[in-house]
């Protein structure tokens, strides 16, 4: 049998190292999960001002189609120049928690007025 050996001077190193790493995996932790957020809220902003630029482009009421699908929260503004209509849509994510300040994320997206559409409204 082999004798035990003593304790030498690396004798609770690993506990000072998760001590020290488990603050750092739990802070990219949260910044993936607020990566996530940002994607998903952004790809839900893009849906809502596609919704709201269609609708616009033929005459009905693109706020309140955008707003239908925008996420919670959301700003859906619509502009309206010669031939296009532009919806954006503003919506913030929050950021690793709730004691920092939010990030905002925005979708902008392009249609043509339709021909023989009544004129969208400004």
């Amino acid at each position: 049998m082999r004798p035990r050996r003593p304790a030498g001077r690396d004798r609770g190193s690993f506990t000072a190292e998760l001590a020290a790493g488990l603050p750092a995996l739990l802070l990219l932790l949260l910044a993936g999960l607020t990566a996530v957020d940002a994607v998903t809220t952004k790809a839900a902003c893009l849906d809502a001002a596609r919704e709201a630029a269609l609708t616009a482009s033929r005459g009905g009421d693109g706020v309140t189609a955008g707003a239908r699908i925008a996420p919670e929260s959301a700003v859906v503004s619509i502009s309206v120049t010669e031939d296009r209509v532009t919806a954006t849509v503003r919506a913030p994510v929050r950021t690793l928690g709730a004691r920092l300040p939010r990030i905002t994320v925005e979708a902008t997206t392009v249609a043509a007025v339709e021909p023989g559409a009544p004129e969208p409204p400004p």
